[in-house]
């Protein structure tokens, strides 16, 4: 059987899961799961990745990832490559952790987002181990309702902030979404085509982009011959900031991320703007 294609494209969203080998345990006690939330912490910030959502189950973990850079892969095999040395070495084993390559499904972020978000938290309650999803430790519901216990490389504010400008607000109506969805049916009834979480619409415009072609062919993002023109000297070339965006992605050496932060831009507004050039071509 043929393995599903890696989509990856600056700006992705996907949902990742990785589970032990032979369905085992990964965590064997509180050290253990400590130490994966440090390990993906440190994959975070050196991935440049954004994780709105988590939580670490017996077996499997999951986890909601955007990319700013298209580097899913990379930083997969770092936080499942580190975790199983570290595990090996803490409890003298050897051999594989994880049962194969992880699983990762590309996500429409308009339509599943908050779904998802909703889905990951759960799944200790749907699972019978505990009652409400508070009362699980390993999972990122806690940290979203109280910033006093929030780790440094979880990004909330791209969840709250679909609940209300207000946080205090914000956290009630997400406590209360999340409650709402409790025996509701699962998300992967929608899961098509076994990668992508998102409509027909959505798996054409996936397959039909750019990023699709980056997997296939394997064609470097940036040229090594010549070093480009900084982000700055490009876009003094133009009086629009619009063009001076194009210009900058149009070199293929900066990413969605970067041209964001020198135009003071979130990302998916950069991305909004590419795509939106590339359509009228």
């Amino acid at each position: 059987m043929t393995r599903p294609l890696r989509i990856e494209f600056d700006g992705a969203l996907y949902h990742v899961t990785s589970r032990g080998d032979r369905k085992e345990a990964i965590y064997d006690d509180t050290r253990d799961r400590e130490q994966f939330l440090q390990i993906l912490g440190d994959v975070i910030d050196n991935y440049n990745w954004i994780c709105p959502a988590y939580c670490l189950m017996g077996n499997h973990y999951h986890l909601l990832i955007e990319t700013p850079d298209a580097n899913l892969s990379k930083g997969m095999r770092q936080l499942n490559g580190v975790y199983t040395q570290a595990s090996n070495r803490r409890h003298g084993r050897v051999g594989h952790l994880f049962q194969g390559r992880y699983k990762a499904i590309l996500v429409d972020r308009d339509a599943y987002f908050l779904e998802l978000s909703r889905y990951v938290v759960l799944n200790p309650v749907r699972a019978g181990l505990v009652k409400l999803p508070v009362d699980w430790r390993w999972s990122s519901y806690r940290a979203t309702l109280d910033t006093s216990i929030t780790p440094a490389w979880l990004y909330t504010d791209s969840l709250l902030r679909r609940f209300g400008r207000a946080r205090p607000e914000a956290i009630r109506r997400y406590a209360r979404f999340v409650a709402e969805g409790v025996g509701g049916e699962s998300i992967w009834r929608e899961l098509n085509r076994q990668i992508y979480l998102g409509d027909d619409d959505f798996v054409g415009t996936m397959q039909g982009s750019d990023a699709a072609t980056l997997v296939v062919t394997g064609v470097p993002k940036v040229q090594k011959c010549h070093p480009p023109p900084s982000i700055e000297q490009l876009a003094s070339g133009f009086t629009g900031r619009d063009q001076g965006i194009l210009a900058a992605y149009s070199t293929g050496a900066y990413s969605y991320h970067q041209i964001a932060q020198y135009f003071g831009l979130h990302y998916t507004t950069v991305g909004r703007i590419v795509r939106k050039a590339r359509n009228r071509r």
